[in-house]
């Protein structure tokens, strides 16, 4: 049985360098993020995709409770 406090949310995120672009001086991050307690995951190649995922979690927080139901 998962308890979920109804004012928060968790999530864990794992990033890693994928390859390193020499010619560009860049890294290619890659990673995924995952909803504690729904256990939704998406895979990420953007770290920005990192709060795109989080928002309608906050959101739903800022809901009032009966019309959340």
């Amino acid at each position: 049985m998962q308890i979920q406090e109804p004012s928060s949310h968790s999530f864990v995120v794992k990033i890693w360098a994928e390859e390193f672009v020499p010619a560009q001086h860049q890294i290619a991050w890659r990673g995924h993020i995952t909803h504690v307690g729904s256990g939704e995951r998406r895979y990420l190649q953007e770290l920005d995709k990192i709060a795109e995922f989080i928002k309608p979690y906050l959101q739903e927080l800022t809901v009032p409770p009966e019309e959340n139901a």
